[in-house]
């Protein structure tokens, strides 16, 4: 019997279009802001995308596709929903870097930002790797939702896709039990599959 994903979901907040425009505004962002040191004499490291796993995989692909700047990436698992729908306060790191981001900016890329207690936690993680600056580029914002006001570090900015009401949403990479990462768009899921 076949699953029929789209019956579970409530509505539909963003499409697939929406989505794609949106992650192409952030990379020509990304791109403008990082491409200008390339034209002085001593440019400096490119850029590490580092992709909070799973959830921001999605994302992360079309986003560094549409970015026009020599960069690398990386990923980082921060576990902090498990199979629920809240996120828990003290995350723990299950899978660090591979690559060096000592002196480099780092851009975490996360699908959801939530209560902010991931992010400000990863945040003194790639500190404590010596980076030079990092900045977040979030898929989503609740900041209704926040808990812990985290600061980019050095001159590292905020990037949002777009800002998202107090739902439980699934899609575009975030799931709930693993699931429903494979919807190409974002929408809210339906109590009745969660609670």
């Amino acid at each position: 019997m076949a699953l029929k994903l789209q019956s579970h979901i409530e509505r539909v907040l963003w499409d697939q279009h929406q989505i794609s425009r949106r992650v192409s505004e952030l990379a020509s962002q990304i791109s403008a802001d990082f491409g200008g040191a390339a034209n002085s004499d001593s440019p400096p490291p490119p850029p590490v995308l580092v992709g909070v796993a799973t959830g921001a995989f999605l994302f992360l692909a079309d986003l560094v596709r549409n970015i026009d700047l020599p960069i690398s990436v990386d990923f980082v698992r921060a576990d902090s929903y498990g199979s629920g729908t809240i996120s828990a306060e003290a995350p723990k790191l299950s899978l660090d870097l591979k690559v060096d981001v000592k002196g480099k900016h780092v851009i975490l890329v996360e699908d959801i930002v939530d209560t902010g207690s991931t992010l400000s936690s990863l945040i003194a993680h790639l500190e404590s790797k010596g980076a030079s600056s990092v900045s977040v580029c979030a898929f989503l914002d609740k900041p209704t939702r926040r808990k812990v006001h985290f600061q980019p570090l050095g001159q590292g900015k905020f990037y949002k896709g777009f800002e998202c009401p107090d739902y439980f949403v699934v899609g575009y990479g975030m799931d709930f039990a693993e699931l429903y990462r494979n919807l190409p768009y974002v929408g809210v899921l339906k109590p009745e599959y969660y609670k």
